[in-house]
């Protein structure tokens, strides 16, 4: 049985049979910084080949948060460094691809914000439990970016095309009922039953058959494999986005608690 020591910013352990749980646990409401990032990239090709595992739960620690998503200095790096922004360019494809190719089934359980690269996780887990307060947004043009990580690839199958062109541009919040109401979700719960409802979901799946549930999921991510062009698209773009001026002025609006004023 694996240890997954391997992977320190994330909190792991196993509270039920055969249920592998993932704990965003960091500062600014669980924010995804350079070491968080490789590792959340990395770690589901190694449940993929723990034969231990049955089932994924993924949440944020406490209830206040799932994930702000990547760390002010996380994206400052990005904007100041070339290679950095090609490492991270590399690990943001690997998340998208690792969770998609990863064989057993994955449940998320989202309290609070839920943004970034952590809403990756979030919204590609094929099922996904929300608060009703949850708090979900792309947020990637705000910051001066075009929406890359998931977005493109996920969205309009999730919520359709309308609904994810107006959300994904005009970053207005969804709560977690909106996200559910649109079918951005898979489930909406009181706020605090969001975990328990989560884990009985995982622990469930843990007791299904193994190969019947894994080779459904291979096959309905085909969906996903088949847009793989569009997602290829969307990731240069935002990474483009990261090099040039509206992303200097977006994260100097992030920090300085106001509107952006992009020229």
């Amino acid at each position: 049985m694996r240890t997954y020591e391997e992977f320190p910013t994330l909190a792991i352990d196993r509270p039920s049979d055969h249920v592998l749980r993932i704990v965003l646990d960091g500062p600014d409401l669980h924010a995804v910084g350079p070491d968080m990032h490789r590792d959340l990239a990395d770690v589901w090709t190694a449940i993929d080949r723990d034969d231990s595992v049955r089932a994924v739960l993924i949440r944020g620690a406490g209830d206040r948060a799932f994930s702000a998503g990547g760390s002010f200095d996380l994206v400052e790096s990005m904007v100041e460094d070339w290679q950095v922004r090609t490492r991270i360019l590399r690990e943001a494809r690997d998340l998208v691809r690792n969770l998609i190719e990863c064989s057993k089934p994955i449940v998320s359980a989202v309290n609070g914000p839920a943004v970034g690269a952590g809403l990756v996780a979030a919204l590609l887990a094929d099922v996904s439990v929300a608060g009703r307060r949850a708090k979900i947004v792309d947020g990637h043009v705000r910051l001066g970016v075009a929406a890359g990580d998931h977005a493109a690839i996920c969205w309009p199958m999730l919520c359709g095309m309308a609904k994810a062109k107006y959300h994904l541009l005009m970053n207005e919040v969804l709560t977690g009922e909106e996200a559910e109401r649109i079918g951005l979700v898979s489930l909406c719960v009181d706020d605090d039953q969001v975990q328990s409802r989560a884990l009985e979901i995982a622990t469930t799946l843990a007791t299904g058959a193994p190969s019947a549930l894994q080779w459904t999921k291979h096959a309905l991510n085909n969906w996903y494999r088949q847009a793989m062009p569009i997602f290829d698209a969307s990731l240069g773009l935002e990474f483009y986005g990261f090099g040039g001026p509206e992303v200097v002025e977006g994260v100097a609006a992030h920090r300085e608690k106001r509107a952006p004023r992009f020229a």
